[in-house]
């Protein structure tokens, strides 16, 4: 198997932003890179692949470019990206480097995180998250071009389990960033930049590199070989909605429900995965993960369960002081048990 790591670029960004265009032109001008493309966009879903399938590039045929349609990529991981990208990483020829077009409602902080699942993180790297930012919308005092229909779209779709206003969504595409696209400059004077730039970093704590653009015309050399690694730095560009969770607040999903289950130190882990499998399988748990404390065992195991499916490493030493604990999350459909659940799982150790 090829050891070296895949290179993924997240490109994020609100609809009509011009993140289709920055892809079409970095397609065309690659410099025979063979690229993959996986696009998870509402409203264009279709549209957007048909416009790229028309593009003529020989380093990126119909059949690498992939779309996703079963809801937004930032809530559906499991169910939908980490599937696609494992079919994509048994291909026999490999991309060299893969782009994601995420929805313009997305927030890309989750998706960053899943390429530290175990099947994904040996194989591929984040090369970097970029937004592009529509800068005659900021220019005007707003977010969009169309204000009203990105919120309507937000407001329609089913598939869009997070509720963050507008406001948010945009703050937290900035953070994740390590390359800021201002684009669509050729429709606003000097002053108007100005005021892009200074409304872009006020809205951020950290400084990613911010770049001018018009048509979306980036080279890309520019886009490709940040060589950032993002997925190690997820920690540092928390969402609004993942501090909101830090401090107490209540999970706002409407069709899912997750609770943490902890317990003491586990003594046989290979039969507490296998007793899981069960109670994931009864209970109709979507998703399992976290950390267990093996006894006598100088490091962490962690846990990530997809269905029945359930991958295990130690991923680290537990560091001196630090207490060692089981600690799991559950994730399901809102009617799931949740008594019923933890009862099962904490079982397991009692047991």
């Amino acid at each position: 198997m090829n050891q070296q790591k895949i290179p993924a670029t997240v490109i994020t960004g609100f609809l009509g932003a011009g993140k289709t265009t920055m892809i079409r032109n970095l397609l065309t001008n690659a410099g025979g890179k063979k690229i993959a493309l996986i696009i998870n966009e509402f409203g264009d879903l279709g549209v957007d692949g048909e416009v790229l399938k028309g593009c003529g590039a020989e380093n990126c045929t119909e059949d690498d470019i992939i779309e996703l349609t079963n809801g937004c990529i930032c809530c559906t991981v499991a169910d939908d990206f980490i599937p696609t990208m494992t079919k994509l990483l048994e291909r026999e020829q490999r991309p060299d480097h893969i782009v994601i077009e995420t929805s313009g409602l997305a927030l890309p902080q989750p998706l960053v995180a899943a390429f530290n699942w175990p099947d994904i993180r040996t194989q591929v790297t984040v090369d970097g998250v970029i937004t592009v930012v529509d800068s005659a919308a900021v220019a005007a005092g707003r977010f969009a071009d169309d204000h009203d229909a990105v919120e309507a779209a937000r407001n329609d779709d089913d598939s869009l389990d997070h509720e963050s206003p507008i406001e948010e969504l945009f703050e937290d595409q900035l953070t994740c960033a390590d390359l800021i696209v201002l684009n669509k400059t050729d429709l606003i004077d000097e002053d108007g930049l100005g005021r892009v730039k200074s409304e872009v970093a006020s809205r951020i704590a950290r400084r990613p590199v911010m770049i001018e653009a018009r048509n979306g015309e980036v080279p890309a050399g520019v886009l490709l070989g940040l060589g950032i690694g993002t997925e190690d730095d997820i920690a540092n560009r928390k969402s609004h909605h993942e501090l909101e969770h830090e401090e107490g607040a209540p999970h706002d999903h409407d069709e899912f429900d997750s609770f943490v289950v902890e317990l003491g130190a586990v003594s046989d882990p290979q039969g507490f995965v296998e007793k899981l499998k069960g109670i994931i399988a009864e209970h109709d748990v979507l998703r399992l993960k976290g950390f267990i404390d093996v006894s006598g065992k100088p490091m962490r195991l962690q846990l990530q369960a997809v269905g029945s499916r359930i991958d295990q490493y130690f991923d680290r030493a537990w560091a001196p002081g630090e207490a060692r604990r089981t600690r799991l999350v559950v994730i399901g459909l809102h009617e799931i048990n949740q008594d019923a659940v933890r009862k099962a799982i904490e079982a397991l150790v009692q047991g």
